[in-house]
């Protein structure tokens, strides 16, 4: 099945290019389950062992793609509020518990969370619409959407390129750098959190 996908996945980068980048990366950070993170390294192991696309194409187009997408995402999380949130959850076959520890997350850290939820599986998907429904403020959202879009898709993109020819080996490590990534950022933002409530205190 998994091959299957990848073989699909290739076809389609073969045919369309930059615009099935763009689509799968729109689609998925709009709110759908699309496999953009798996479409991003594919065409990146693209440019590298067929030079079919440009790694800073590549890299270009994912940022627009995904920055787009995260805010059309908060346009519907802002005029579909928490009823459509709840349909969407239903349709999609979203579990309640990966809503409820977005919330929580955007309840502990506010605009960060948009940058850290690029590196986690279920997080990005749903990070847009639900600071959409949580009324986020908008300028920053735009923001954090922006630079975790830039950072998100260029280590992916590198990743992609440079490890080449070691495909499953490949998926394997990024599986486990996105959970060191999204601890080194939690870790960061607990330590600012404490440090802004100790100056409140004195």
């Amino acid at each position: 099945m998994a091959q299957h996908l990848v073989d699909l996945l290739r076809s389609l980068l073969a045919h369309y290019g930059y615009g099935a980048v763009a689509g799968a990366l729109l689609l998925e950070n709009a709110g759908l389950p699309v496999p953009g993170e798996t479409v991003l390294l594919l065409a990146s192991f693209l440019a590298f062992s067929e030079h079919r696309l440009r790694l800073p194409y590549i890299i270009l187009v994912g940022i627009f793609a995904a920055t787009i997408g995260d805010n059309i995402g908060f346009a519907v999380g802002v005029y579909g509020g928490r009823p459509l949130l709840e349909r969407y959850r239903k349709t999609l076959r979203i579990r309640p518990a990966t809503i409820s520890r977005g919330e929580d997350l955007f309840r502990r850290y506010g605009a960060a969370t948009v940058f850290v939820a690029r590196f986690i599986t279920g997080m990005r998907v749903i990070a847009g619409p639900l600071a959409g429904v949580l009324r986020m403020d908008w300028r920053k959202f735009v923001i954090f959407n922006f630079l975790g879009a830039a950072l998100w898709v260029t280590v992916i993109s590198s990743a992609g390129f440079l490890f080449g020819k070691h495909w499953d080996d490949l998926v394997e490590i990024l599986r486990d750098a996105n959970v060191a990534v999204v601890a080194g950022v939690c870790i960061l933002l607990a330590i600012l959190w404490w440090r802004r409530r100790r100056r409140v205190q004195l």
